[in-house]
């Protein structure tokens, strides 16, 4: 073919990656998916051998040993130390020149723009949000879960609402169709039935996540409990957004509010009329916009940023993914 391989874009989340690599002129060589990346439960070595695997399927396909560059958008990359640390571990598998490792969040971020400049805020099974300029400034939290003053995501949601069912049913909460809808999903018949079948993992944990869902249903349908969590989700989304682009000086210009992630992808009309009026009431100038493009776009583009590549290589690439 002669085209040089210029970049490795790896997009990692916890349920899957998707690989790419990029020539020189924007021409996308090859792609693979491969597994989830979770070095939390599995350890480093062990979560980028998952790597290893569709990144060695790509670079076959492509015909190419190594690249000029690694551009890596990885999930459970939450602090800077774990970024240095995850480089350190793609750079010792010699995949590229150079390495840079961000967080995922970063990936939903450039995906949606045309330049590297905007807030993006995830909602998916967890919650972040990350902002950039094109002079390398960045905003961003730890995001790590209640510890770091989190709330949100699916998991979040799932959590909330089946606190507020369990004491609607023993009689410590306020009455709520949740009571039902919860268990119902399951095949249940009570909320006492729901906490024992989670409790003794006769319904695997993992599933916890359907709930979500179920809240937004319950929700449209008017209950006032469930309606209520959908909102305090939507002035979670706005105050992360609002925080990001104040520390990066954006509140006063006109500028992107990417929503990514499977909850806020899922353009809920309780959930999406909220959060814009929110938005609108404390940073007029933002304009939100729902990104539906593959996270993998992204970490390409973050690539050419760092190589350098003019509008039209970058283009190209956004062309093949449709973004």
């Amino acid at each position: 073919m002669g085209l040089t391989a210029s970049v490795l874009a790896i997009d990692a989340g916890n349920s899957k990656t998707d690989v790419a690599v990029v020539a020189a002129d924007g021409s996308v060589l090859a792609t693979a998916r491969g597994g989830g990346f979770r070095p939390p439960v599995v350890g480093v070595e062990t979560a980028v051998d998952v790597l290893a695997d569709a990144v060695t399927r790509a670079c076959a396909e492509a015909g190419v040993a190594s690249v000029a560059h690694v551009s890596a958008c990885l999930a459970n990359a939450d602090l800077p130390v774990e970024e240095e640390q995850l480089a350190a571990a793609l750079h010792a598998r010699a995949w590229g020149t150079t390495v840079e490792v961000r967080n995922d969040t970063f990936a939903i971020l450039r995906a949606g723009v045309a330049e590297p400049r905007g807030v993006a805020v995830v909602c998916g099974a967890g919650i972040n949000c990350v902002g950039m300029r094109p002079d390398g400034r960045t905003a961003r939290f730890p995001a790590i879960g209640r510890i770091s003053g989190d709330w949100g995501g699916g998991s979040g949601l799932a959590e909330e609402a089946l606190w507020y069912a369990a004491r609607a049913e023993d009689g410590r909460g306020e009455p709520t169709a949740l009571v039902r809808t919860l268990p119902g999903h399951f095949g249940l018949d009570s909320m006492y039935a729901l906490i024992e079948a989670l409790h003794l993992e006769h319904v695997d944990p993992e599933r916890r996540h359907e709930l979500a869902p179920v809240l937004f249903a319950t929700a449209a349908e008017g209950d006032a409990i469930a309606r209520s969590i959908v909102e305090r989700l939507a002035e979670e989304v706005v105050a992360m957004a609002v925080v990001a682009l104040g520390r990066l000086d954006l509140l006063d210009e006109e500028a992107p509010v990417l929503l990514g992630g499977s909850v806020l992808a899922a353009r809920h009309p309780q959930l999406d009329a909220s959060l814009r009026e929110r938005l609108s009431a404390r940073a007029p100038k933002a304009v939100p916009r729902v990104v539906t493009a593959r996270p993998v776009l992204g970490a390409a583009l973050l690539g050419l940023d760092h190589v350098g590549a003019p509008a039209e290589v970058q283009e190209r690439v956004r062309a093949y993914f449709g973004g």
